[in-house]
This record gives structure tokens, sequence and C-alpha cells, in this order.
């Protein structure tokens, strides 16, 4: 749908024009009585590139703190690279090299914009990660080369002196992901194992408190490369990729806002949980619980049954009896398992590394990840690898409250900035205050949202029933960033006096930098057509479509179009 979108920038913009080159200044006049009109002096030339110098400075300055997620500070420091050229006593558009610069700025600008938009709209989810067995399965791991003679025997030396808690047989399967792991996977086994450092306490206290096998904590590593952020094919999650309906069995949350299968602590304790069940289910045999945690229980009993087998390496004999994946997997998990508990032994470097220090702040509203960023100091990634099991950019709506993990010594400022802010104004998110006679499906349909998505934000089914006054979250891209929204059902115009030129906030690309017009908001009624508008405002369908960012002409009833217009026109 066309969104009514206030750009950080303004000005007269180049999309589909052409600019004119500057040109070199020519060969100096003859001196004569008359003096030679409009010839720049030096001196004017030094102050225009002072003021270019001065703005590009603000510009790279905005775009370093959004880089690290902060809108706030990224849109003061554009308005001002913009600011300075306006406030120029002969205008931003007065020189050649000045209006080319500024033409330039509000380009950039406008599609850093866009993008925000497109990902701050708190329901824009998170990126994910593949899943390091999908990855190792994909290189052909199937038809491994047999490993090397010597391979045995320092295995065997190794299994001598490091005490394992799971058996680990010396077959050539184990041995050769031993040789693929610390050969042309090297690299790869070693970021694995970096990034589970500061994990691996955590992993191994949780499985002695259940009285399962420390070898165990080394599962991830096939699973997930320690990435809390992995999601397989499958849509199995988090370090130890646990599938939805498992998930939410051993007790984790899910919903639109969080997966708990992210979280490390969480989700390992579920995990364990799982494997401790499943080993009961098979007698204690842990190749044969290994390999039902990958296909799952009654695959696994089936090929038992089928192949009239009680262990799990007969029915690794013929092809069609288990899955290739859960074949291959009980094998590669064994192999991690004999590197991760001696790394050195293999030529692995293992430095054991602590869980950074935090702070928890618990917050009840919904709030906006890139404003907790500003105020704790820091990039929004941070924030969001401390709180990996939020799925969004914004922290739960409806929950009773949410413990947002800050680094240290930031939670205090961050606490006191949330506090001091209106509920409404800490998140980009929109609402809909339901109306009498609407239903779920009408709603949706108005906003031009899916019902599904929109029972999931507000924790509703599908069929609930709505009552008059009820908010709703409405999950779709809000119309300007941070900043509390009111939704105007009718055309308005904006006839504010202004101290200058139309507000940079409001004008879109190609709005003459002039003080006489006026931004409407208009409604699109039944039988509105581009053309018809572009003639109602005394304006063109390009123009329309520049404004509002249209990939095509098509409109629906609803449809909210800003326009640029003489402040004469307006009124």
């Amino acid at each position: 749908m066309p969104a009514v979108i206030a750009l950080w920038a303004v000005g007269c913009g180049t999309t589909g024009t052409t600019r004119r080159p500057v040109s070199a200044p020519g060969p100096q006049a003859p001196v004569s009585a008359v003096p030679s009109p409009a010839t720049p002096e030096p001196a004017q030339n030094d102050e225009i590139q002072d003021l270019i110098d001065a703005s590009q400075a603000a510009f790279e300055k905005g775009q370093a703190e959004l880089r690290l997620g902060h809108l706030e500070r990224a849109k003061v420091l554009f308005d001002q690279a913009l600011d300075g050229l306006l406030a120029s006593p002969a205008g931003a558009r007065s020189n050649a090299r000045l209006r080319e610069h500024f033409d330039r700025l509000v380009d950039r600008i406008s599609a850093y914009e866009m993008r925000a938009l497109a990902e701050g709209d708190g329901f824009a989810e998170r990126p994910s990660a593949p899943a390091s067995l999908d990855e190792l399965l994909a290189i052909e791991t199937f038809n491994l080369p047999a490993p090397p003679a010597a391979l045995r025997e320092e295995v065997a030396s190794d299994l001598k002196t490091t005490a394992h808690d799971i058996p680990i047989p010396l077959n050539p399967r184990v041995l050769a992901y031993v040789d693929l792991f610390r050969g042309s996977l090297r690299d790869w086994f070693q970021e694995a194992l970096d990034r589970g450092a500061p994990h691996l306490e955590m992993i191994q206290r949780a499985l002695k408190t259940e009285g399962l096998p420390l070898d165990l904590a080394y599962i991830p590593i096939v699973e997930s490369a320690f990435k809390p952020e992995a999601v397989s094919r499958a849509r199995a999650s988090g370090l130890w990729q646990l599938m939805r309906g498992t998930a939410v069995e051993q007790g984790l949350k899910y919903d639109w806002y969080i997966d708990e299968r992210s979280n490390p602590e969480k989700s390992t304790k579920a995990a364990v949980k799982y494997l401790k069940r499943l080993n009961a289910m098979f007698d204690g045999d842990w190749h044969l619980t290994l390999a039902s945690y990958n296909g799952g229980p009654g695959t696994v009993w089936r090929a038992m049954r089928s192949k009239k087998a009680s262990s799990f390496w007969p029915l690794v004999e013929q092809r069609r009896v288990l899955p290739k994946q859960t074949r291959e997997y009980v094998p590669m998990v064994l192999a991690a398992m004999v590197i991760g508990r001696n790394p050195e032994q293999y030529g692995f470097a293992v430095t054991r590394t602590e869980p950074p220090a935090i702070d928890t702040v618990n917050v009840i509203n919904p709030v906006d990840l890139r404003r907790v960023a500003e105020w704790a100091g820091v990039a929004v990634d941070e924030v969001q690898r401390l709180n990996p099991e939020l799925r969004r950019w914004t922290t739960p709506v409806r929950h009773a409250s949410f413990a947002l993990r800050l680094p240290a010594g930031t939670g205090a400022a961050v606490e006191q900035r949330i506090s001091s802010q209106a509920p409404d104004g800490l998140s980009a998110l929109q609402w809909h205050t339901v109306r009498r006679g609407e239903t779920l499906q009408s709603v949706a349909d108005s906003l031009k949202v899916r019902r599904a998505d929109l029972a999931e934000a507000n924790y509703l089914g599908t069929r609930a029933k709505l009552t008059p006054g009820q908010r709703l979250v409405i999950p779709r891209a809000p119309t300007t960033l941070l900043a509390a929204r009111a939704d105007r059902p009718e055309p308005v115009v904006d006839t504010a006096p202004s101290a200058r030129p139309v507000a940079s906030l409001t004008r879109p690309p190609s709005v003459p930098a002039t003080g006489d017009l006026s931004r409407v908001t208009y409604q699109v009624r039944r039988g509105d057509t581009l053309f018809s508008i572009a003639r109602l405002f005394r304006t063109t369908v390009d123009s329309l479509r520049t404004w509002n960012r249209l990939g095509s002409d098509r409109l629906s009833i609803g449809d909210r179009l800003t326009v640029y217009t003489p402040r004469s026109a307006a009124q």
C-alpha cells in the first residue's frame, strides 16, 4: 500500500532528471569600465567550500550513528547537514556546487530513511543464520575418504587418557569426521569452539544438574556452530536446533515477539530435559538417543523394528533404514565430542571465555531496541546480541514484563530514560482502536495486513471477536520514525508558517526549495486515479509517484498520499 512518508530530507531532488554538470571557470574577461557581472570572488568560493565541508562532516557523522542503530542522533545530524545549506544567505540552490551537494545529500538521506522504515517498523523479523548441520550436509559428507591409518592410533591413544561419558567407537565413520573437522573444516570448527566457549560452563552445569553426560555439551557444534540465531530449513532454531513444538512442550515461550529457543540458557535447559526424556525411552543407549534427537524417536523405533536391531550401528548398514541425515548425524556428533574434550590434541586452541557482565532492566511497555541502544551508548547489534530471543526490533507487547539485558553499567541510564518517556513514545509501533461492527477480518482488510499477522501480534485467535474501544497493534511499517502518530481519516493541509523554506523533514526530493508550499495528506476515494488526483492538486503523475515512492499506478480506497502544492491552492 502506498504509505504517507515523512522524509528526513527535502529539497529539489534528481529523481527522473538530469543534472547540469558544473563547468570549469572560463578565461578572465578583460578589465573594462563596465563591471563584469556574476564572477564569484575566491573568498566566496572558499565560503561555499566551507559550507559543503561542514555539511559533509555532519552527514558522515550521521552515517556512523545510523550504522550503530542510533536513529535519533542520525536524524539530528542529517538535519544539520541540510540546515547549514538552507541557512546560507543565498540559499542552498543558488550556486551550482551547493546545488549538486544538496541534491546528492537529499537523495542519500531519503534512501537511508526508506531502508530504516523497511527494517525498523518493530515487526521486521531479525535475520537468521543457516544451521550448521544443513551446511555440513550440503558439502556432501556422505562419501568421505577413508581416514588416514595413523588417525586411528592417535584417537585411540587420546581416548585412553581423556575421559568420555558417552561411548566413542573407533569406526571409520567417526574417524572420517574427526579427519574432516581438523582438516578442510578446521577454520569452521575453530570458530564454533570459540563461539561456544562462553556457554560451555553453563551447559555443563545444566547437564550435571540432570545427571547427564558432559559430552553432550558439544552437540551444538554440529547443530548450530553455537549460533543462537541459527535456523534450519526445517525451521528448527537456536543453539540446540529445537523444533517449535518440542520447545513449547519443554516449557519455552514462542510468540510473535519472542522465541526462547534463541536464548542460550533457556534453550539449554529445554534441550537437556528433552535429551533426558529420549534417553529414558531408549534404555540409556546414547547412540540411539542422539539418532532420535535428530530424526525423532518414532523414526528410530520403526528402523529398529524393521532391522530387528537393539543398537544404532546396524541401522546404518542399509541406506533405506534411516534417513541419510540421521545416519551421518551420530558419527558427526561423536567426532565433535572427541575434539571438543581435548581440542589441543587435534591442533585447536581454545580459550575459556566468561560471559560478559550485564545489567537487567524489567520492561513492561514495548520499547524500540534502537532507542535502548542510543540511551545505552552502544550499537543496536550489541543489544540484540544480549537479547537473542527477541524476534523483532521491539520488546514484547502485553507481556507482564520482559527482562531486558544490557551491557554492565548502562542499566540505570536506560531505566531512567524509559521511566521519563510516555508509553506510546517508546516504540515505533502503530495502533488501531476498534470501532463498533469491526471484525478481525474487516480490520485486517482496511489496514491491508494479513489477518493471521494481526491476530498473532495481538495474542488473539484468528476467529477472535473484537469489542469497541479495543486497541490493536498494527503489524506493518509506521509512516514516520520514532514519533507518535495520529491516524487522520480526512485530508489535512499543513499551512503552519515556517521560518525557512518548507521544513527539511517533510519535503521530498522533487519539491522546489521555496517557502510557498503546503503538504497535503490526501485519502484515496472510490473512482480516484493518479491522473485525477494530479489534476485536482495541479501537479503531475510523476510527482505523485516520486513523493509517495509508488512502484505502480494502482491505488486502493483508503490509501493516503502525500501531495505538495502551492499554499494558495491548498487553501
